[in-house]
């Protein structure tokens, strides 16, 4: 069976979920269209103010949607965070103190966060380093949340448990929101305080409420990648109870200046309409994961998550075997990009990365994720990430070169 056939079969056989998604993506749009309804956003919310950004009223109108959207108290809308990384940072510095222990409940957290906890690096200030102590709870063989060491896990000194919605760059599944609500119920029986945060890059949109809506205390992600739409061209936010939010905005901006500054560069129209796009490119992007996963397993490579199985990202993990296959993989995808198709991806040290990463990134917004993507780690068992893609006829097209680049995995 040819490329074409193996995902004329795939589209035929995908109908049904195709279908759901639409239907969620309407539910979803539901929810950010009667936001922007309440909060009476105008034409006039687009302009900006310079310097210091004080009474940007397009700027904290936008906090007021985004956080009602989000179903949490407050909300921190920025170009001035540099990537989800620097979201979560400011997150965990806003909140921790030297003494406080974090607990990360979902394994090994991914490897941008591990200079900035402490698990690599030295003398750049990390959390370690701040004297704030650091565990993690350590999968189940399956690779899923070990409820039962969870259910004991926390003590009067964690503060924070770091939950990491997606899977990084491991093969693990991916966290539902049913997930989420059940850790923080558990967190919550045995302290009350402790702090329940959540990366929540990849995931927002998903499904049709997110882990604020479901008790997380505070959550964290990208504009380049869902809630961006995949017109944002920077930034990040944080959303949750309005003191955390603030105490993370502290951290990014200032103590006393916190959330009130942060000239937004003209980019409140933007920063709008990608809100307002978001639930379409996610569906888009979910429906491009499912062809994928679901043409590679009939190609024999193990792929995660599974053809059919629900979605708790954007993103298509395949297990290719080898570093031929990972590098032949992102080159065809390079090459049927809108963007720098001519050029050839190659391995090479990315910064906080502990291996080589191939990338293959064409897209309009250099390192957005929502747009179509895939790159992976140089490392045992050679697995390549697909993520996002603005239309699902994108991802078929580019598809059709990557089967004929790697071959079946038999």
């Amino acid at each position: 069976m040819n490329s074409l056939e193996h995902l004329r079969q795939a589209q035929q056989a995908l109908i049904e979920i195709f279908s759901g998604i639409d239907a969620q993506v309407k539910q979803n749009l539901q929810r950010v269209l009667s936001a922007f309804r309440h909060q009476r956003v105008g034409a006039h919310h687009f302009a900006g103010v310079s310097g210091y950004g004080h009474d940007d009223l397009g700027r904290e109108t936008l906090d007021k949607v985004f956080a009602e959207v989000m179903g949490a108290e407050a909300a921190a809308v920025r170009v001035q965070f540099v990537s989800g990384t620097h979201a979560i940072a400011c997150a965990l510095f806003g909140v921790l103190r030297p003494g406080d222990e974090m607990l990360a409940v979902a394994g090994s957290p991914y490897d941008t966060l591990e200079e900035v906890i402490g698990l690599r690096g030295q003398g750049q200030g990390s959390l370690i380093e701040f004297g704030i102590k650091y565990r993690q709870l350590e999968l189940t063989s399956e690779g899923y949340i070990n409820w039962s060491d969870l259910s004991s896990s926390i003590t009067d000194s964690t503060r924070l448990v770091l939950i990491q919605r997606s899977r990084g760059y491991s093969w693990r599944p991916s966290l539902s929101i049913a997930d989420i609500e059940k850790i923080v119920t558990l967190v919550k029986q045995q302290n009350p305080h402790t702090v329940c945060f959540v990366d929540n890059c990849y995931g927002e949109f998903i499904e049709t409420r997110e882990p604020t809506h479901v008790g997380a205390d505070l959550m964290a992600g990208s504009l380049i990648k869902n809630p961006g739409g995949t017109i944002v061209t920077a930034g990040g936010y944080v959303a949750g109870r309005a003191d955390l939010v603030e105490a993370a905005a502290c951290r990014l901006t200032a103590p006393g200046i916190g959330s009130y500054g942060g000239a937004t560069f003209d980019q409140n129209r933007l920063l709008y309409q990608g809100l307002f796009l978001s639930p379409q490119m996610v569906g888009e992007a979910m429906k491009g994961t499912h062809l994928t996963g679901y043409v590679f397993d009939k190609l024999g490579y193990p792929v995660n998550p599974e053809p059919f199985a629900p979605r708790g990202d954007v993103i298509q993990a395949i297990k290719l075997g080898s570093a031929q296959k990972l590098i032949a993989f992102c080159k065809a995808i390079q090459q049927n990009s809108p963007v720098g198709s001519y050029l050839d991806p190659v391995p090479d040290a990315m910064p906080g990365y502990e291996s080589q990463v191939v990338m293959a990134g064409g897209t309009f917004i250099e390192g957005s994720t929502l747009e179509f993507s895939a790159d992976g780690p140089l490392r045992e068992p050679y697995v390549v990430y697909c993520q996002g893609g603005t239309h699902w006829t994108h991802v078929a097209i580019a598809l059709e070169a990557a089967i004929a680049a790697v071959g079946s995995g038999d």
